[in-house]
């Protein structure tokens, strides 16, 4: 099997897309299938025979993706001469479009992923007008593929909702051995003076649509209720970083963006984990935080109010309900008991996700589209 990628986001950036690609792409070796992948051009780039790379520009509403401009004669000569069986398209811009466009011209069947809210944004970052035509593109370019993949049974009815319909579940996985209680280290937690202290942590993209507005009134009360006993550590970059340094207390630990070991070291050394966004499609990060042994907190939206099942394997709120969500972060920080309960059983959840399993699923969509095609060839 020969699969062509396009994506509008790629490493060296690091985002939920990019982490799922670096993953598909081991799988893709290890099993033995040939692929090409299509991405923007950046200023520091990893080279690779299989990877094309194309000029872009930061997109101005959401920075992790990139306004790309595709050289459409490069890339039919390559996939002519590289025949791929199947088109992957990871992102609807334009390195998607070029992707798209090429298998509807040469009978070689697309399909698309669903992976960011971008209507939902538009509301965060003040152009409510776009909302509905985002919504009409997004139906216009996933529509024309053979299938859309969704990574939760959410973003599936929020697609359906929208007229999409030929969807299926291409969920994610974790890698549960870089996210292991093994890494909890106490000299890290003297370094940040957290030795002492129940600590909650955030991780993620530091920006206005992760409602972390939210997560500061709550600490707030927190921090009254419990004084130096407890801390908060912000690990991530983003635009709303320095607003963030205005809203929380002054005692908030901004790690900055983390990666490999110390990504690992930060998750394992804190004691409870918080994601108020109400955005996520999926929330790879609660996954990560189950996995090395935290207990999860979320909001009952999206992807992560599947992933969590209240109290058994984290706890829940309603989207940017402060007050749930304080009162979700003192039960934890009062009972330790059911801290331990939470986190076994995250654990558990999360360990049997591995990326294999999600992947094996994912080619069988593959050969499920080809064996189709081949039946309509006969047919025909």
């Amino acid at each position: 099997m020969k699969v062509a990628l396009f994506t509008d986001t790629f490493l060296p950036q690091i985002n939920g897309v990019t982490n799922t690609l670096n993953k598909l792409i081991q799988y893709y070796e290890a099993t033995g299938i040939e692929y090409k992948i299509f991405v923007p051009k950046y200023d520091m780039e990893l080279q690779d025979h299989n990877i094309e790379r194309f000029y872009s520009i930061k997109f101005f509403l959401y920075t992790e993706n990139r306004v790309t401009f595709p050289n459409v004669f490069k890339i039919s000569s390559i996939l002519s001469n590289f025949q791929p069986d199947i088109i992957h398209i990871m992102t609807e811009f334009n390195m998607g479009m070029a992707g798209m466009n090429y298998g509807k011209r040469h009978g070689i069947p697309t399909i698309s992923n669903y992976t960011t809210n971008f209507s939902q944004y538009s509301d965060y970052y003040g152009v409510h007008f776009l909302k509905q035509p985002i919504w009409n593109y997004m139906k216009w370019f996933h529509t024309q593929n053979d299938i859309t993949l969704c990574p939760s049974m959410a973003a599936q009815k929020l697609l359906k909702s929208q007229g999409i319909y030929n969807t299926k579940i291409f969920s994610r996985g974790i890698d549960f051995k870089s996210f292991h209680p093994m890494y909890r280290s106490n000299q890290l937690r003297e370094q940040l003076g957290i030795s002492d202290k129940i600590t909650f942590l955030y991780v993620g993209r530091v920006s206005y649509e992760k409602d972390l507005d939210i997560l500061s009134k709550s600490y707030q009360e927190i921090r009254q209720k419990y004084k130096d006993r407890v801390a908060m550590i912000i690990t991530g970059e983003g635009p709303y970083l320095e607003k963030c340094k205005q809203i929380f207390p002054n005692d908030t630990i901004f790690t900055g963006f983390r990666k490999g070991k110390d990504l690992s070291e930060i998750y394992a050394s804190c004691d409870i984990f918080v994601c108020p966004s109400s955005t996520e499609t999926f929330g790879n990060v609660v996954l990560e935080a189950m996995a090395s042994g935290l207990p999860v907190i979320g909001a009952d939206a999206g992807g992560v109010g599947e992933i969590i099942q209240q109290g058994v394997t984290g706890l829940k709120f309603s989207e940017r309900n402060f007050d749930e969500l304080t009162r979700c972060m003192d039960e934890l920080a009062g009972n330790m008991d059911f801290r331990d309960y939470l986190k076994a059983n995250g654990r558990e959840f999360a360990i049997n996700r591995s990326w294999e399993k999600i992947f094996d699923g994912l080619i069988d969509i593959y050969q499920d589209i080809l064996d189709k095609k081949e039946m309509n060839t006969i047919g025909a």
